[in-house]
């Protein structure tokens, strides 16, 4: 059982990622189904199946090195680096989508190494939020059905569900466009919906890579005054950032480069 009294929403001890040199990588499913889906029937040795071994270094590349931090409840960091410094592959370690090579990751006090792929999406999906910089929305659902998809596996009645989701669209200023799809939309207002779907099942962290990277400087001003609304009311963001002023918002920064923490400071602005 996760522990309501754990400490920090993330504790990280020792991190390393290794990724395996292939020749024919095969394709997994996309982003939205890895995101808002139940996995398939895993083969014989689930909970290690997807999982570098630790002893399968020969030939790989070392993405990630010795990382160790926790993230407390309602801190707000952001995580700035150089192209393939590691910060999106840590971004997908924190939101369960891939497995370290070593290391142990502790989230809202459990360990969820030895997790099965099915106790992983659930985790994930009660736990966590998302938003990207590309929206991930699908472009034949309208705002509101974009916004319901993380509802579809919580279990909580459909009409609690539309009620909070009509809620969270009033919220982040959408209510007259319920029912318009993606294409009608502007990348704010998408980008909007992708944050009331993210906080559809309440969760204590929400992770977002680049959530302002397509929008212009007074759109993303928007942007990040939500995020610092829903982190005031005491939900942890994890934000990966290239933008300074951004970064700055943030209450706490930590710098990767080359796969290992050199800097690990609160934000000036704190």
């Amino acid at each position: 059982m996760t522990s309501p009294a754990a400490a920090n929403v993330v504790e990280l001890t020792g991190i390393r990622k290794v990724f395996r040199q292939v020749l024919a990588p095969q394709e997994g499913p996309g982003m939205l189904a890895r995101l808002f889906s139940r996995p398939p029937p895993a083969a014989a040795g689930a909970p290690g199946a997807s999982r570098d071994e630790p002893g399968a270094d020969a030939g790989g590349v070392e993405v990630l090195s010795d990382i160790t931090l926790s993230i407390a409840h309602g801190e707000f960091v952001a995580l700035q680096g150089t192209s393939g410094s590691g910060k999106s592959t840590l971004l997908h370690l924190l939101g369960l989508l891939d497995r370290p090579t070593a290391g142990t990751y502790r989230l809202l006090g459990r360990d969820v190494s030895g997790l099965t792929d099915d106790e992983l999406s659930h985790l994930r999906n009660t736990a966590l939020g998302f938003v990207f910089q590309s929206f991930y929305l699908v472009p034949y659902a309208t705002a509101l059905e974009n916004v319901l998809l993380p509802g579809m596996y919580s279990g909580r009645p459909q009409a609690e569900l539309r009620a909070s989701a009509l809620d969270l669209l009033s919220r982040v200023g959408l209510s007259d466009r319920v029912h318009f799809k993606p294409s009608n939309l502007s990348g704010g207002q998408q980008q909007r919906v992708a944050m009331a779907r993210a906080l559809l099942n309440g969760p204590a962290l929400i992770l977002a890579d680049e959530p302002t990277g397509q929008l212009d400087s007074a759109t993303s001003q928007e942007i990040m005054r939500l995020f610092a609304e829903v982190n005031a009311e005491g939900c942890a963001i994890v934000l990966v950032t290239h933008d300074e002023h951004v970064a700055a918002q943030a209450g706490r920064i930590i710098r990767l480069a080359d796969g290992r923490i050199t800097s690990d400071s609160l934000s000036p602005a704190s």
